[in-house]
């Protein structure tokens, strides 16, 4: 089966569904595919207190919802839980098998994919991956209820998920390489008052042991250089994201730390393919960041379809 549209919008995040948005808002038959369900980062967050319109503060899954109601409200189509089994996003006809069954085609595509939680590439995380270590306090955090964990990174996200896990957890200590927390002073000072948080600054992680769960962290101090091995029941990696470009590997070129190069107007060097959010080089990733791309590539977009039909 094969279906055309004027817009495929690959990734269904903030940015992916902004695009949606603009782009079926302007009667452009729009589909978007995602791996999972609609909200990309933002459906793990636990709350969202900096959006605009939203004078308390609302979860991440609610603002997702919103998010993708309002693109099908438009007339968006929203493939859910997709997988992209093969792709040709080189030509002027940009084409996606979905599940080996169905193919999309469309003169212009959005990727919007985002970016995942990056790994620490230490001894024992791919093991335990799963069982007590955990890239998502909003998935796992209620699994750790009463029990000690740590939290390995020391920005926005580690000290903001630090604290919603303090809803669960007995103690939780903050394991960071550096002197001080790199996150908004706001956030550091409340962590800090917390009598449930602990520090280890200055100290990174070395291993992960344990027998069939996780059972130890073993640490380093980068001062030192000692070594000590610490009891968890779980640990929770804050270190950064990793950009998802693999559909876009060898067809535009990547900057450092695997990003996206774009005009500003989110074009690539390939006609007729835009990249939006996260997944592109820029200096802040934000909700509101995302979603301004989002509609720059919508509207992009719109303007090289209209003259695709000429």
């Amino acid at each position: 089966m094969k279906t055309s549209y004027d817009v495929i919008v690959i990734g269904a995040g903030p940015a992916g569904l902004a695009a949606a948005i603009y782009a079926a808002r302007a009667r452009l038959r729009t589909l978007v595919v995602d791996e999972s369900v609609p909200g990309g980062q933002v459906k793990t967050t636990h709350k969202v207190s900096n959006y605009p319109g939203f004078p308390e503060d609302v979860s991440g899954k609610d603002l997702a919802g919103a998010f993708a109601a309002q693109a099908q409200r438009f007339g968006a189509r929203l493939a859910k839980a997709v997988e992209i089994t093969s792709h040709d996003l080189a030509g002027p006809e940009k084409r996606l098998v979905l599940d080996e069954e169905e193919e999309v085609v469309a003169p212009a595509v959005v990727v919007a994919t985002g970016a995942k939680p990056r790994e620490l590439g230490v001894p024992g995380e791919s093991r335990f991956r799963g069982r007590g270590i955990s890239y998502c306090a909003t998935c796992d955090g209620a699994y750790f209820d009463g029990k000690d964990i740590h939290v390995v990174g020391g920005g926005n996200s580690a000290v903001e998920e630090t604290l919603f896990l303090t809803q669960f957890a007995r103690t939780v200590t903050v394991v960071h390489q550096f002197d001080e927390f790199q996150a908004e002073p706001a956030s550091v000072q409340e962590a800090l008052a917390n009598p449930k948080i602990r520090t280890l600054l200055s100290h990174e992680p070395r291993a992960f042991q344990g027998e069939l769960a996780l059972e130890r962290l073993e640490v380093e101090d980068l001062k030192t250089k000692e070594r000590k091995v610490l009891p968890t029941d779980g640990v929770f990696v804050f270190v950064g994201m990793k950009p998802r470009t693999e559909l876009l590997e060898g067809l535009v070129p990547l900057a450092p730390g695997g990003y996206v190069e774009t005009s500003d107007a989110m074009e690539t060097r390939v006609p007729g393919l835009f990249v939006a959010g996260d997944i592109r080089v820029k200096r802040f990733r934000q909700i509101t960041t995302a979603v301004a791309d989002g509609t720059i590539a919508a509207l992009a977009a719109q303007r090289y379809v209209k003259e695709h039909r000429r």
